[in-house]
């Protein structure tokens, strides 16, 4: 804010209030607004509710912008001050529940059990990244970090090859362009010396080229799990800030996704009530790496199997759970999901036992 002076006649404001901020020496905006409310009443002798009243009065003079409640971002009101272009999903259900896809700025979580369906959705934005931006892409690779499976190269494969019945609303000329393998560039990583090192030196090098303008590390808990003791929090700790730093770094510098896929650790009974559950209900495990990697991460996921529900055969077998945990655009909704031959979709109300369970919902 500029040191300008104030021109008083534009505060809707008590004529008493402007005579004690005038006699207290006040000129400038800036001087009332960074004063604490405390300083203000002992320098204008003016009454807490008098100083709140100037206070605000200036405030409205010099917002730039109007005033934003919670609850409008909350129902997507504010479609300004959400992140612009996103990576898209390729699934309508799925982007809607996103509100567009994945941001390109920050790390996205994307956290489950084993086998529920986490590297799929990674390999699909793998390849949803290289279409044109009017279609939800980048026009660019990706680079996938391996850190604990070798690479699914025969599913990567297979999604390749559906890649027209998964995109339909896509010009088959389009996809049939797109060199699709030749743009994913994988890195196996089996320490956390060689994932630092991939991150530091390789990644950077792909983006600055324009090659890739994604990142997906499969999965960010593997190394760290098995390289650390129980007693070596504090040291698990600082690597694990110095990573989470360097991929945030990325993502700022390049205009870049990342997709950081988790594993998920038991709850053991209540036997401790203090552990922050971020508002899940109804489940058996929580996202590894605790709050020190979660206070790195911009979007929590996670996906999860819905039990009890019958498989359908237009449906790819038992229904998934996508969930948004937290994420400051996001309310915390879910949608449902299936896994299939030609990827991860939302499925239809019709392929479940219950009719009335929703396909996406708010919490």
């Amino acid at each position: 804010m500029k040191l300008e002076v104030m021109d008083w006649e534009q505060l809707d404001v008590n004529p008493r209030i402007i005579t004690a901020a005038k006699k207290a020496n006040l000129k400038a905006a800036r001087e009332i607004l960074s004063f604490s409310s405390a300083d203000l009443q002992r320098v204008t002798r003016l009454s807490q509710c008098d100083v709140m009243s100037l206070q605000t009065a200036v405030a409205a003079v010099h917002r730039k912008t109007p005033l934003i409640t919670a609850l409008q971002l909350y129902q997507g009101e504010c479609p300004a001050l959400e992140p612009g272009h996103k990576l898209t999903l390729g699934c309508p259900v799925l982007d809607s529940l996103l509100r567009g896809g994945v941001p390109l700025s920050g790390i996205t979580e994307l956290a489950g059990e084993s086998g529920v369906g986490k590297t799929q959705i990674g390999l699909q934005l793998c390849l949803s990244v290289q279409y044109p931006q009017e279609h939800g892409g980048m026009g660019s690779g990706a680079v996938y970090i391996a850190t604990e499976d070798t690479f699914p190269i025969k599913r990567l494969r297979q999604l390749i090859t559906q890649q027209s019945r998964f995109r339909p609303d896509l010009p088959a000329e389009l996809v049939d362009s797109i060199r699709f393998s030749d743009n994913i560039y994988i890195e196996h990583t089996a320490d956390l010396t060689a994932l630092q090192a991939c991150v530091a030196q390789r990644v950077p090098i792909l983006l600055s080229r324009g090659l890739v303008r994604l990142v997906v590390v499969d999965s960010v808990a593997a190394l760290f799990r098995c390289e650390f003791q129980a007693d070596e929090t504090v040291e698990r700790a600082r690597h694990l800030l110095a990573f989470a730093s360097s991929l945030q770094r990325l993502s700022r510098s390049f205009q870049t996704p990342v997709l950081c896929i988790n594993q998920v650790t038991d709850i053991v009974g209540n036997s401790d009530p203090a552990r922050c559950t971020y508002g899940l209900v109804d489940t058996r495990v929580l996202p590894a790496l605790g709050m020190v990697w979660a206070n790195q991460v911009l979007v929590r996921l996670m996906m999860r199997r819905l039990e009890g529900q019958p498989e359908a055969s237009d449906s790819g077998g038992v229904p998934r759970k996508l969930q948004v945990v937290f994420a400051p655009h996001l309310p915390q909704a879910f949608c449902l999901c299936s896994v299939r031959e030609e990827g991860v979709r939302g499925i239809s109300l019709s392929v479940l036992s219950q009719p009335q369970a929703p396909e996406l919902g708010l919490q």
